[in-house]
């Protein structure tokens, strides 16, 4: 399949199957991420692959988390964290920002942002699943998490990625909006 079919074929995978992702192919799609295009070879990005122990404490955070932040929504915590219980591999991200330089810091945001995407790419030709989350169980806005990871402090964290074997194949795909509807010509 062509780069561009990829892209259109790319999905947000939620529902996975209880088989671990062997080690190795976690490796490939970090070292895939590595490729993404950085300012001045800055390589901002950091990848927290969580372990079964570290795991099942990420649960247990994600959990309080949402139930502090939807108190009269059990229903949206349970549905929220179907994919936190499902997944067999967790792996939180992470942008070093630049002290004292706001726009390097947001470069290295976009940076690491096009990290995860070719890891996302690269996931479905290796077999997996894969969805970057940022807000609710993907916990960007909980301030715990970077403590709950050890990030250092000059560390943004800009997602949480859910990765592992789809229990479905026929995943819909999306209308999308014509780019002819977003584009100006200048």
């Amino acid at each position: 399949m062509s780069i561009i079919e990829e892209i259109k074929q790319r999905r947000a995978i939620r529902n996975y199957d209880e088989r671990s992702v062997e080690k190795e192919k976690i490796e490939q799609l970090l070292d895939v991420a590595t490729y993404a295009p950085t300012d001045r070879l800055r390589e901002p990005w950091h990848f927290y692959v969580l372990g079964a122990d570290k795991k099942k404490a990420y649960e247990k955070l994600a959990t309080t988390y949402l139930e502090e932040r939807f108190p009269t929504k059990p229903h949206l915590v349970e549905s929220s964290m179907k994919v936190v219980l499902t997944t067999p591999t967790v792996i939180v991200v992470t942008a070093k920002q630049v002290e004292g330089d706001a726009d390097a810091t947001e470069d290295d945001i976009f940076a690491t942002s096009c990290a995860v995407h070719s890891m996302w790419l690269a996931a479905r030709e290796l077999g997996l699943g894969f969805v970057w989350r940022t807000r609710g169980v993907g916990l960007v806005h909980d301030a715990r998490l970077p403590e709950f990871i050890g990030a250092n402090s000059d560390e943004k964290v800009i997602g949480t990625i859910f990765i592992g074997y789809p229990t479905d194949d026929d995943v819909k795909v999306t209308k999308r909006t014509p780019f002819e509807e977003k584009t100006t010509w200048l």
